[in-house]
């Protein structure tokens, strides 16, 4: 249920991504050379992905009754057309068709329970769409919810993008204690002019104390387990990766959604996993 009042929360705060300088954290980021490589997928083949790596979530998310979903516009499939590898990339794109009872077709590809992780990077290479209405995101989600549905079982986001605001990026999490619906996430925004044009690295390096979020190699905001236990750090269990593309809803959507600017796609070069 990501982001259900997002949107709401912004235009009340009348909160916007600022320019930023990249930060480093305490402890500067390993290079990729001097981790262990352990689940990846590069896209160098054809056709629909790789089936050992990914499944999907289908449908419209049916918020009332399956829990996710934020009034969306798409329905998401499992259709070459929105999600096939071609030219050594991942195609995650949202058509403008009938679909399910909407009016755009879109996948989102879920590692669950062919990629499950706790602790290390989580790199991933893309490009993103533009135009009003695109809400792509690169985030996990807890694998086995152990500690209650959401926010309580945690959510990280990556790289989350909306196409009204063409140059910010936003990595994020959410827990009991930390989430938007109460006021209290934990939120940073990254100035950028170029992502709908060039491929950027967006990760995470996930400690046990620590969450760093990165741009092209750069951490740009840490998250911190203060030590009170799974209400504020529910970052001890597995996650999966998840990888979709939204058409409108209520923080894409929030100031309209073009209609003559589909299909708009994410492309990604890479998904790589690495151990400390």
């Amino acid at each position: 249920m990501r982001y259900l009042l997002f949107g709401a929360m912004l235009a009340a705060l009348n909160w916007t991504c600022k320019p930023a300088t990249m930060m480093r954290d305490e402890q500067a980021p390993k290079p990729a050379s001097a981790l262990k490589l352990v689940w990846s997928d590069e896209f160098d083949y054809k056709g629909l992905p790789d089936s050992t790596h990914w499944g999907y979530d289908l449908g419209d998310g049916c918020p009332n009754v399956c829990g996710w979903g934020n009034n969306e516009l798409q329905y998401y499939t499992r259709s070459l057309n929105n999600a096939r590898a071609e030219n050594g990339k991942l195609i995650v794109e949202a058509r403008r068709e009938k679909m399910g009872g909407k009016d755009y077709s879109s996948a989102r590809l879920v590692s669950k329970f062919k990629g499950d992780w706790t602790y290390g990077r989580m790199a991933i290479r893309a490009k993103l769409p533009k135009g009003k209405g695109v809400w792509p995101a690169i985030w996990m989600l807890p694998t086995d919810w152990k500690y209650g549905g959401w926010p309580a079982s945690g959510e990280i986001d990556i790289m989350e993008f909306v196409g009204y605001m063409p140059d910010s990026l936003f990595g994020s999490i959410h827990t009991k204690s930390y989430n938007h619906a109460i006021g209290t996430q934990s939120t940073k925004g990254v100035y950028l002019t170029d992502l709908s044009t060039a491929f950027h690295e967006y990760a995470i390096d996930w400690f046990p104390d620590r969450i760093n979020f990165l741009l092209d190699g750069n951490v740009f905001h840490t998250f911190k387990n203060n030590g009170k236990g799974p209400d504020a750090w529910p970052f001890d269990q597995r996650f999966h990766l998840i990888l979709n593309m939204a058409v409108g809803g209520n923080w894409g959507g929030k100031m309209g959604v073009d209609t003559g600017i589909w299909p708009q796609r994410m492309e990604v070069d890479y998904v790589r996993v690495y151990q400390f």
